[in-house]
Protein backbone atom coordinates (compact mmCIF):
# COMPACT_ATOMS: atom_id res chain seq x y z
CA UNK A 1 0.00 0.00 0.00
CA UNK A 2 1.59 3.61 -0.75
CA UNK A 3 2.51 6.09 1.93
CA UNK A 4 -0.68 8.33 1.10
CA UNK A 5 -3.47 5.92 0.80
CA UNK A 6 -2.16 3.51 3.82
CA UNK A 7 -1.96 6.97 5.71
CA UNK A 8 -5.35 8.22 4.86
CA UNK A 9 -6.86 4.81 5.28
CA UNK A 10 -5.52 4.74 8.62
CA UNK A 11 -6.97 8.02 9.87
CA UNK A 12 -10.37 7.26 8.13
CA UNK A 13 -10.27 3.93 10.28
CA UNK A 14 -9.51 5.69 13.14
CA UNK A 15 -11.65 8.47 12.74
CA UNK A 16 -14.56 5.64 12.19
CA UNK A 17 -13.29 3.69 15.66
CA UNK A 18 -14.34 7.13 17.42
CA UNK A 19 -17.58 7.64 15.84
CA UNK A 20 -20.27 7.64 18.49
CA UNK A 21 -23.19 7.92 15.68
CA UNK A 22 -23.72 6.44 12.09
CA UNK A 23 -23.17 9.94 10.48
CA UNK A 24 -19.30 10.75 10.90
CA UNK A 25 -18.95 6.80 9.83
CA UNK A 26 -20.87 7.63 6.53
CA UNK A 27 -18.52 11.23 6.28
CA UNK A 28 -15.61 9.02 6.69
CA UNK A 29 -16.26 6.48 3.84
CA UNK A 30 -17.87 9.00 1.66
CA UNK A 31 -14.50 11.48 1.49
CA UNK A 32 -12.06 8.61 1.55
CA UNK A 33 -13.99 6.74 -1.14
CA UNK A 34 -14.36 10.06 -3.51
CA UNK A 35 -10.55 10.36 -3.10
CA UNK A 36 -10.14 7.15 -5.04
CA UNK A 37 -13.23 7.72 -7.37
CA UNK A 38 -16.12 6.27 -5.72
CA UNK A 39 -19.30 7.95 -4.96
CA UNK A 40 -21.61 4.80 -4.61
CA UNK A 41 -21.32 3.25 -1.21
CA UNK A 42 -23.39 -0.14 0.24
CA UNK A 43 -23.25 -1.16 3.70
CA UNK A 44 -25.11 -4.16 5.07
CA UNK A 45 -25.82 -7.05 7.54
CA UNK A 46 -25.67 -10.28 5.79
CA UNK A 47 -26.04 -14.21 6.29
CA UNK A 48 -25.35 -17.21 4.25
CA UNK A 49 -27.23 -19.29 5.88
CA UNK A 50 -30.64 -17.41 4.85
CA UNK A 51 -32.65 -17.56 1.63
CA UNK A 52 -32.36 -13.85 1.60
CA UNK A 53 -28.68 -12.74 1.85
CA UNK A 54 -28.84 -9.34 2.77
CA UNK A 55 -30.38 -8.94 6.31
CA UNK A 56 -30.14 -5.31 6.91
CA UNK A 57 -29.10 -2.26 4.98
CA UNK A 58 -27.28 0.36 6.95
CA UNK A 59 -26.41 2.89 4.62
CA UNK A 60 -26.97 3.08 0.94
CA UNK A 61 -25.98 6.24 -1.39
CA UNK A 62 -24.74 7.40 -4.88
CA UNK A 63 -26.48 6.76 -8.57
CA UNK A 64 -25.78 3.36 -8.75
CA UNK A 65 -27.60 1.85 -11.79
CA UNK A 66 -26.54 4.86 -13.51
CA UNK A 67 -30.18 6.53 -14.12
CA UNK A 68 -30.02 9.31 -11.85
CA UNK A 69 -32.36 8.11 -9.72
CA UNK A 70 -31.96 7.57 -5.74
CA UNK A 71 -31.79 3.76 -4.90
CA UNK A 72 -33.25 2.84 -2.07
CA UNK A 73 -32.33 -0.22 -0.44
CA UNK A 74 -35.10 -2.96 -1.50
CA UNK A 75 -34.06 -1.98 -5.16
CA UNK A 76 -30.55 -2.23 -4.80
CA UNK A 77 -30.84 -5.90 -3.69
CA UNK A 78 -33.27 -7.14 -5.92
CA UNK A 79 -31.62 -5.37 -8.69
CA UNK A 80 -28.01 -6.10 -8.03
CA UNK A 81 -26.68 -9.54 -8.46
CA UNK A 82 -23.03 -9.34 -7.03
CA UNK A 83 -23.92 -9.48 -3.79
CA UNK A 84 -24.85 -13.37 -4.65
CA UNK A 85 -21.13 -13.67 -5.55
CA UNK A 86 -19.93 -13.07 -2.45
CA UNK A 87 -21.34 -16.28 -1.26
CA UNK A 88 -18.70 -17.74 -3.00
CA UNK A 89 -15.99 -15.18 -2.14
CA UNK A 90 -13.25 -15.21 0.20
CA UNK A 91 -11.78 -11.42 -0.63
CA UNK A 92 -12.56 -8.58 -1.56
CA UNK A 93 -13.51 -8.72 -5.20
CA UNK A 94 -13.79 -6.17 -7.87
CA UNK A 95 -17.21 -6.17 -10.49
CA UNK A 96 -17.98 -4.32 -13.50
CA UNK A 97 -21.53 -3.44 -15.12
CA UNK A 98 -21.87 -2.82 -18.89
CA UNK A 99 -25.86 -1.92 -20.00
CA UNK A 100 -26.16 -2.91 -23.62
CA UNK A 101 -29.19 -4.06 -26.16
CA UNK A 102 -29.68 -7.10 -23.93
CA UNK A 103 -29.86 -4.97 -20.79
CA UNK A 104 -27.56 -4.85 -17.61
CA UNK A 105 -24.36 -7.20 -17.41
CA UNK A 106 -22.61 -7.79 -14.73
CA UNK A 107 -19.22 -9.79 -14.67
CA UNK A 108 -16.15 -10.18 -12.04
CA UNK A 109 -12.63 -8.99 -13.37
CA UNK A 110 -9.07 -9.06 -11.97
CA UNK A 111 -9.10 -5.37 -12.76
CA UNK A 112 -12.08 -3.12 -14.10
CA UNK A 113 -11.82 -1.17 -17.54
CA UNK A 114 -13.25 0.65 -19.94
CA UNK A 115 -16.94 1.92 -19.72
CA UNK A 116 -19.57 1.48 -17.43
CA UNK A 117 -20.36 1.45 -13.52
CA UNK A 118 -16.72 -0.36 -11.93
CA UNK A 119 -16.81 -1.72 -7.96
CA UNK A 120 -15.10 -3.52 -5.09
CA UNK A 121 -17.20 -5.86 -2.72
CA UNK A 122 -15.85 -6.52 0.69
CA UNK A 123 -17.28 -9.56 2.24
CA UNK A 124 -16.57 -8.95 6.20
CA UNK A 125 -16.68 -12.04 8.01
CA UNK A 126 -16.82 -12.92 11.95
CA UNK A 127 -17.01 -15.43 14.85
CA UNK A 128 -20.34 -15.87 13.07
CA UNK A 129 -18.80 -16.78 9.14
CA UNK A 130 -20.35 -14.14 6.56
CA UNK A 131 -21.67 -11.20 8.67
CA UNK A 132 -21.82 -8.58 6.22
CA UNK A 133 -19.95 -6.90 3.09
CA UNK A 134 -19.07 -3.28 2.03
CA UNK A 135 -19.34 -2.46 -1.53
CA UNK A 136 -18.17 0.81 -3.70
CA UNK A 137 -18.84 2.05 -7.01
CA UNK A 138 -17.56 4.71 -9.33
CA UNK A 139 -17.16 5.33 -13.32
CA UNK A 140 -13.22 5.93 -12.31
CA UNK A 141 -12.40 4.44 -9.64
CA UNK A 142 -8.77 3.08 -8.71
CA UNK A 143 -8.59 -0.43 -8.74
CA UNK A 144 -4.65 -0.94 -7.44
CA UNK A 145 -3.82 -3.59 -5.02
CA UNK A 146 -3.10 -0.43 -2.95
CA UNK A 147 -6.35 1.00 -3.15
CA UNK A 148 -8.26 -2.36 -2.50
CA UNK A 149 -6.65 -3.25 0.51
CA UNK A 150 -7.51 0.42 2.30
CA UNK A 151 -11.24 -0.09 0.98
CA UNK A 152 -10.84 -3.46 2.80
CA UNK A 153 -9.48 -1.68 6.17
CA UNK A 154 -11.68 1.01 6.40
CA UNK A 155 -14.52 -1.02 5.08
CA UNK A 156 -14.32 -3.75 8.36
CA UNK A 157 -13.86 -1.10 10.41
CA UNK A 158 -16.93 0.88 9.46
CA UNK A 159 -19.60 -2.08 9.46
CA UNK A 160 -17.83 -2.87 13.03
CA UNK A 161 -18.69 0.18 13.82
CA UNK A 162 -22.30 0.71 12.81
CA UNK A 163 -23.17 -2.59 13.81
CA UNK A 164 -22.50 -1.86 17.34
CA UNK A 165 -23.84 1.49 17.60
CA UNK A 166 -27.36 -0.01 16.02
CA UNK A 167 -27.25 -3.60 17.01
CA UNK A 168 -24.91 -4.23 19.77
CA UNK A 169 -22.22 -6.73 19.67
CA UNK A 170 -21.99 -9.38 16.99
CA UNK A 171 -21.74 -12.28 19.86
CA UNK A 172 -25.66 -11.73 20.79
CA UNK A 173 -26.61 -12.66 17.33
CA UNK A 174 -27.31 -16.45 17.46
CA UNK A 175 -26.04 -18.73 14.64
CA UNK A 176 -29.22 -20.17 12.92
CA UNK A 177 -29.32 -22.07 9.83
CA UNK A 178 -31.83 -21.66 6.66
CA UNK A 179 -34.89 -24.46 6.69
CA UNK A 180 -33.27 -25.78 3.29
CA UNK A 181 -29.98 -26.41 5.44
CA UNK A 182 -31.64 -27.67 8.49
CA UNK A 183 -33.18 -30.29 6.07
CA UNK A 184 -30.10 -31.19 4.42
CA UNK A 185 -27.96 -31.87 7.66
CA UNK A 186 -30.50 -33.72 9.55
CA UNK A 187 -30.31 -36.16 6.81
CA UNK A 188 -26.62 -36.36 6.44
CA UNK A 189 -26.36 -36.76 10.07
CA UNK A 190 -29.04 -39.81 10.04
CA UNK A 191 -26.28 -41.78 8.00
CA UNK A 192 -28.00 -40.75 3.85
CA UNK A 193 -25.73 -40.43 1.32
CA UNK A 194 -26.16 -37.29 -0.86
CA UNK A 195 -27.37 -38.98 -3.72
CA UNK A 196 -30.43 -40.02 -1.56
CA UNK A 197 -30.65 -36.67 0.03
CA UNK A 198 -30.93 -35.29 -3.43
CA UNK A 199 -33.89 -37.40 -4.64
CA UNK A 200 -35.90 -37.20 -0.87
CA UNK A 201 -35.41 -33.54 -1.24
CA UNK A 202 -35.82 -33.20 -4.83
CA UNK A 203 -32.61 -31.34 -5.37
CA UNK A 204 -29.66 -32.26 -7.58
CA UNK A 205 -26.83 -33.99 -5.65
CA UNK A 206 -24.30 -31.12 -6.32
CA UNK A 207 -27.18 -28.38 -4.70
CA UNK A 208 -26.73 -30.90 -1.94
CA UNK A 209 -23.07 -30.43 -1.97
CA UNK A 210 -23.30 -26.50 -1.88
CA UNK A 211 -25.32 -26.26 1.17
CA UNK A 212 -23.47 -28.84 2.94
CA UNK A 213 -20.32 -26.36 1.96
CA UNK A 214 -22.60 -23.45 3.03
CA UNK A 215 -23.10 -25.05 6.41
CA UNK A 216 -19.62 -25.83 7.07
CA UNK A 217 -18.87 -22.32 6.46
CA UNK A 218 -21.29 -20.64 7.93
CA UNK A 219 -20.88 -22.63 11.34
CA UNK A 220 -16.98 -22.76 11.04
CA UNK A 221 -16.62 -26.27 11.04
CA UNK A 222 -14.14 -27.92 8.63
CA UNK A 223 -16.11 -30.89 8.61
CA UNK A 224 -19.54 -31.94 8.04
CA UNK A 225 -19.24 -33.77 10.94
CA UNK A 226 -17.72 -30.78 13.42
CA UNK A 227 -20.93 -28.75 11.51
CA UNK A 228 -23.47 -31.90 12.90
CA UNK A 229 -21.87 -31.51 16.75
CA UNK A 230 -22.30 -27.72 16.57
CA UNK A 231 -25.87 -27.90 15.03
CA UNK A 232 -26.96 -30.10 17.55
CA UNK A 233 -25.34 -27.99 20.10
CA UNK A 234 -27.16 -24.65 18.76
CA UNK A 235 -30.24 -26.80 18.32
CA UNK A 236 -30.50 -26.41 14.80
CA UNK A 237 -31.02 -30.62 14.54
CA UNK A 238 -32.34 -33.23 16.75
CA UNK A 239 -29.48 -35.64 18.85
Amino acid sequence: MTASIAEAAFATATMILRAETQAPVEDGLRSFGQVLGYDRFVLFAASSAREEIVDRIYWVEGDWFGDGKHVDATSYVRRCPVTHHMLEAHEPFFWTKTTGASGECYRMVDTPQGEGIHGIQIPIFGPLGLEGAMSFGGTRIDASVAARLALSLVADVAFTTVRRLLDGPSEKIAIRLSEREREVLSWTAAGRRQVDIAAILGLSERTVENHLRRIRKRLGASTTAQAIRTAMQNGDIEN
